[in-house]
């Protein structure tokens, strides 16, 4: 199995694990499960550590050895994916998670997400 992390889930992994919860933390635990981090979420943590939204400047900087310690994968953006979000009805307003949807369905995956509002998109969200 795999599944997709969302910008505020991988946030809270690293500095407040306490905010997800059980089934969210045994996933991303689990040897089984394939932890996906877009692209999109390092580009969102960037913007957001860098007009001082999150106090994440040092996962930033050190994101790539953060992933690799945690087992976590990157995946890319292709076109085809950010060329889907075209397709996505309104529901979602920030362009980030709407990527991040467009993900999950081109690639048949969970998304792990605090957010409600995905739950209207024709994808499975684990929290």
């Amino acid at each position: 199995m795999k599944v997709l992390l969302d910008t505020q889930v991988l946030f809270w992994w690293y500095a407040e694990p306490e905010k997800l919860t059980k089934r969210a933390r045994a996933a991303l635990e689990d040897a089984e499960i394939t932890v996906l981090v877009s692209a999109v979420v390092a580009w969102e943590l960037a913007i957001k550590a860098a007009i001082g939204k999150i106090d994440a400047l040092s996962l930033v900087l050190d994101l790539n050895a953060y992933l690799a310690d945690a087992g976590f994968l990157e995946l890319p953006v292709t076109v085809s994916q950010a060329t889907r979000v075209a397709l996505l009805p309104p529901h979602h307003r920030d362009p980030f998670d709407r990527l991040l949807i467009a993900q999950a369905q081109e690639l048949q995956v969970q998304i792990v997400s605090s957010d409600p509002v995905l739950d209207r998109y024709d994808i499975r969200r684990l929290w």
